[in-house]
């Protein structure tokens, strides 16, 4: 097995709400190296991780072992030049793109995972968070196990391995596996010969196949696949183990079951515009969640504006419900990139103001209804409402797309502790002085569904209603 590390420079982001992962697998039936392919799936889903990426391929004609990866710190171009992906040879693989949400963010916690085992080599790349990884850990460190990484996802992976040992298949191996571990998972897995998906039985990650030509794509969303110009053929359902190999595709839905709570945060900010997950479009979805803001929190204004990029969707649809002008409020610089985490309060406003500027001409003496997805601290929509004054805007009255962040999520996504969740203390007329708006309005935890056509949901990071015991 080849594995080459490389380490670039680390961006931080300003503080708000993160998604673990995305993960992207594909086998080219045909022999087609794999890394290119890879390598756009992961830039597609840039947006899920950028803390660090990696990908693995392997030659499903060569060697067992002949397990070859390159991971590093930084972008998805930060870390795969053009003569990197040339020496990754093989036409089966998997490429995992990173935030930390368990595990430090360092180099030894880069994905995908790859472990040398008795029956031969694997490749794992992990979307979410499990709820028992503790007990599962010290099950492994009794018995011997060594770990090189801190995260849950080598905790499933010494169990695929050790499940393995016993078994007659690896997809057997993975259904003991599943059977043990609680919480939120897509898995994309890279077995010598065959590529494998695998999806918790909620569905609380997304997880989807796509084609094309003979050659089969597992990736967290549908963009990815349209990145590399492959047809969605479907979602992976909850619960389901899906092999493919040169026999052609197989399903395993024995852990499928009746009850699902699909995460709701990704249709509000982590999935892309351009995704649909679980046959509802994210697109729509923002749309109608603006819509439901439109009638629930009406606003006397004269214009209707988004924080970008989050905000547009949902800032459109308010302005088509409720018949107040859209318009752009600000430029977004392009160049800048992530803003990193500033130590003041004056360094973070100077952040938003080198990201973000105010289109002057277009807010100068009107009311306007500013629309974001979330408020986490407050800081940003806070600076953005003094940025729109400043301008010569009169009233700003903000419409956030989530209901207030109460409680925290255990599945991988990053909301942090209460004592930073500004919502957790204070009442919403508290938050609305604090961060200078004329009025407030939440998107309400009843109106939820209808922006997804009623698709059973995860909502505990506003109701506290988690889909299973949390230890």
């Amino acid at each position: 097995m080849k594995e080459h590390f490389c380490e670039t420079t680390n961006h931080m982001e300003e503080p708000r709400i993160k998604e673990a992962c995305g993960v992207f697998g594909i086998y080219n039936p045909d022999g087609t190296d794999a890394a290119g392919s890879i390598y756009y799936g992961l830039a597609s889903l840039q947006h899920r991780g950028q803390e660090s990426c990696g990908i693995a391929v392997c030659d499903t004609d060569g060697p067992m072992g002949n397990m070859n990866v390159h991971k590093g710190m930084g972008l998805v171009h930060e870390v795969f030049s053009d003569t990197r992906l040339n020496e990754l040879k093989g036409n089966l693989g998997v490429g995992h793109v990173r935030y930390s949400t368990t595990g430090a963010s360092d180099l030894n916690n880069a994905q995908p995972l790859v472990l040398n085992y008795i029956k031969g080599t694997l490749a794992l790349a992990h979307n979410g968070n499990l709820v028992n990884t503790k007990e599962l850990r010290e099950e492994l460190v009794r018995t011997g196990a060594i770990f090189q990484t801190t995260t849950d996802s080598e905790v499933i992976a010494y169990h695929i391995a050790r499940a393995r040992v016993h078994t007659k298949s690896v997809e057997e191996a993975l259904q003991k596996t599943a059977s043990k571990i609680r919480g939120a998972y897509g898995l994309v897995i890279a077995s010598p010969r065959k590529l494998i998906g695998v999806r918790d039985p909620f569905g609380l990650k997304p997880l989807c196949l796509g084609k094309r030509g003979d050659s089969y794509m597992i990736a967290s969303e549908s963009c990815a696949l349209s990145a590399v110009g492959a047809r969605f053929v479907r979602d992976i359902l909850p619960g389901e183990i899906l092999t493919i190999s040169r026999t052609g595709i197989a399903s395993n839905l024995e852990l499928c079951q009746k009850k699902q709570a699909h995460c709701i945060f990704e249709y509000i900010y982590f999935a892309r515009l351009d995704s649909t997950l679980d046959k509802i479009s994210v697109y729509e979805s923002r749309l109608k969640a603006g819509a439901a803001l439109a009638k629930a929190y009406p606003a006397d204004a004269d214009l209707v504006t988004g924080v970008p990029d989050s905000g547009i969707a949902a800032a459109q649809g308010f302005a088509k419900a409720s018949g107040i002008p859209f318009g752009l409020a600000f430029h977004k610089n392009s160049y800048v990139g992530r803003t990193f985490i500033k130590p003041t309060q004056k360094e973070r406003e100077s952040s938003v103001r080198l990201k973000l500027s105010v289109l002057e001409a277009a807010v100068k003496g009107k009311n306007l209804v500013l629309v974001d997805d979330s408020i986490v601290r407050g800081t940003t929509i806070a600076n953005l409402i003094r940025l729109l004054k400043q301008a010569g805007a009169g009233k700003v009255h903000v419409r956030i797309s989530s209901p207030p962040f109460l409680y925290p999520c255990y599945f991988g996504t990053d909301v942090p502790s209460n004592q930073q969740l500004l919502a957790a203390s204070h009442s919403v007329e508290e938050i609305r002085r604090m961060i200078g708006a004329d009025s407030l309005g939440y998107m309400r935890v009843e109106d939820l569904d209808a922006a997804v056509d009623g698709l059973p949901l995860c909502k505990a990071c506003f109701d506290s209603c988690y889909p299973m015991e949390i230890p």
